[in-house]
């Protein structure tokens, strides 16, 4: 099975991407129904104090080792996502946490991962950029977690990276993007590597990247701003309604930003199969039911990062339990606007929507309960 690779024309076109892999790909998908896990939305409340102390675990953070940020710049990724590439270190990390109470925070490589290599170049930086995670957590090891970089969109070599990074070096779950070269998660290219991770039951987390200036409209808006959240929302649609969240369960996909834009437009999404895209469905293959899509939708995992607002968090109570949400920061990217000065909540607007127990679950039991190395290190 080819792999796309950098440089190659899109197989999926962004702006069709759902209804060719629809057409063409679902003969390998078997449908089957999913525990409903959904519980009401949380009301909004008045604010109640946030628990006090140093328990936070953020899945949702990222570090840009000397190396691989040297190689970003020398590539010309002065931005990512029209963000500038930020500086980061283990100790300017730690003073970030210890700021905001954060106990541990589970590193990634944000986009454009190491894509923007290829071949050995990729290859080579993915395993620096793992190994020096490994390191990291051996030498601080109630303070750092970390998802593994894959040299994709190679998908053998991403096999081969995953294996040695989750068996060999530990780490705690991989980092995959929304999509590589217009290719989005669901499509069936990348299949042996889901068939890996799934036999590790690992810890998948979902990152958006930048969309290529040809394939979004011309407006003076970063991708970071909106952008990224359309495309976690059409790569969970993607993972969705090519089977890839049924035939896989043992992967746990948590996707960035609070899904996104999926909690909010999960009934349209759910009624797909019974409206425009009824005519493209295989004959062979029966339709998912509003309630397939709206269980699939409940088993993701949302992380809080830059979506701690009742707004937010309303729209992913109403879609999934509490127990699939988790805690993210988005720092260093999110620096701006967690500068570490004024409050040492980084997310206060959590407290519309949930109260000190609640929070305690979102913020530190609910991650830890997903990544049991980590677990194992925070609790002694």
């Amino acid at each position: 099975m080819n792999s796309p690779r950098p440089g190659a024309p899109l197989a999926v076109n962004r702006r069709r991407a759902l209804g060719s892999v629809v057409a063409g790909t679902f003969g390998a998908a078997t449908m089957t129904s999913l525990p409903n896990a959904k519980a009401a939305p949380a009301p909004v409340r008045t604010q109640q104090a946030a628990p006090s102390g140093t328990y936070r675990i953020d899945l949702h953070a990222h570090f840009l080792p000397p190396d691989y940020r040297a190689a970003l710049l020398q590539h010309g990724h002065l931005t990512i996502g029209g963000y500038p590439t930020p500086e980061w270190s283990p100790e300017a990390a730690m003073a970030f946490m210890d700021y905001y109470g954060i106990q541990a925070q589970a590193l990634s490589v944000s986009d454009p991962g190491v894509s923007f290599l290829a071949g050995k170049e990729a290859n080579d930086m993915a395993r620096y950029c793992n190994t020096y995670a490994a390191g990291l957590f051996r030498s601080n090891p109630t303070r750092f977690g970390a998802f593994a970089v894959l040299p994709m969109p190679d998908i053998p070599a991403s096999i081969t990276e995953a294996i040695y990074a989750l068996d060999e070096l530990h780490l705690d779950g991989v980092i995959l993007l929304t999509a590589y070269n217009g290719v989005y998660l669901g499509d069936p290219r990348f299949e042996p590597l889901m068939i890996a991770l799934n036999q590790r039951n690992a810890y998948v987390f979902v990152h958006p990247g930048s969309i290529p200036d040809d394939a979004k409209p011309k407006l003076p808006l970063p991708d970071f701003l909106e952008a990224f959240t359309f495309d976690t929302t059409r790569a969970a649609t993607m993972m969705m309604m090519t089977g890839m969240t049924q035939r896989y369960p043992n992967i746990r996909f948590q996707l960035a930003h609070a899904g996104g834009t999926l909690p909010f437009l999960s009934h349209r999404i759910s009624v797909a199969s019974q409206t425009v895209l009824e005519q493209l469905w295989p004959k062979d293959l029966p339709k998912p039911s509003v309630l397939d899509i709206k269980n699939q939708i409940s088993r993701f995992y949302y992380d809080t990062a830059l979506s701690g607002s009742a707004a937010a968090m309303c729209s992913t109570t109403a879609v999934t339990s509490r127990d699939h949400i988790v805690f993210g920061s988005d720092w260093p990217f999110s620096a701006l606007t967690l500068p570490q000065s004024g409050s040492h909540d980084p997310a206060p607007g959590l407290s519309d929507i949930f109260d000190a127990d609640q929070r305690m679950e979102v913020e530190h039991h609910n991650p830890l309960r997903q990544l049991p190395r980590l677990a194992a290190a925070v609790n002694g």
